[in-house]
Order: C-alpha cells, then sequence, then structure tokens
C-alpha cells in the first residue's frame, strides 16, 4: 500500500516552519525529520508512523486508535501507529505531530 498523499499533504501544512525539517521516503511512507530524526509519517500502512520518547509509549498506547509500531514482527517503544479515525481533525493531527517533533527535537541532530 502507498501513503496517503492528501495526508502527506496535510502534515506538510502543518510542520512547513519547522526549522531544520526534510521529507524522505522511508519505511513504505513518506517521513519528516527534524535535524536528520524521524518524526512523524505518512505510514504506507495507513495513519501515521510516529517517533516518541519510549518512557511514554504505554500512556499513548491506552488512547483510542494508538497501538506499538510492529517492526520486523516486533512491537516497538518508542513508535506508534496512529489510525486515520484518531487524526481526523487538523487539531488531533496537530496534537499528534507536536508529540513527534519535540521527540525529534529532544535527540542530537544527525549529520
Amino acid at each position: 500500500m502507498a501513503y496517503d498523499e492528501e495526508l502527506a499533504h496535510r502534515i506538510r501544512e502543518q510542520v512547513q516552519d519547522v526549522p531544520g525539517l526534510t521529507e524522505k521516503r522511508m519505511f513504505g511512507g513518506l517521513a519528516f525529520l527534524v535535524d536528520g530524526n524521524m518524526s512523524v509519517s505518512a505510514s504506507g500502512q495507513g495513519g501515521l508512523l510516529l517517533r516518541i520518547d519510549p518512557a511514554d509509549t504505554d500512556a499513548l498506547v491506552s488512547e483510542p486508535h494508538v497501538s506499538r509500531a510492529v517492526m520486523q514482527g516486533r512491537a516497538m517503544d518508542g513508535w506508534l501507529r496512529v489510525d486515520d479515525e484518531a487524526i481526523t481533525s487538523d487539531e488531533d493531527l496537530r496534537r499528534w505531530i507536536d508529540v513527534g517533533v519535540a521527540y525529534a527535537r529532544s535527540l542530537p541532530p544527525k549529520r
């Protein structure tokens, strides 16, 4: 499945003023990186793939339509799948993007 172009556009509108932002195709979707660190992606599996502080995983997966991302058969702390149902409004999308961008900013820049 290809990533959702409309969702990618919605993300792009929300992050266009984030310093150090780049776009890159990865994990079957279109990722938005801050200083080289993945923050959020329009996932090739639908919805968002979101990078978060691993310590926040349990609290965030308790929310509706949010689960740990599974990579190579393993559920990963620090990575979330946020289903389309959780990002229907721009405010909902902004909230999740802010979580991913804040975590990416907390990491050392990649060069």
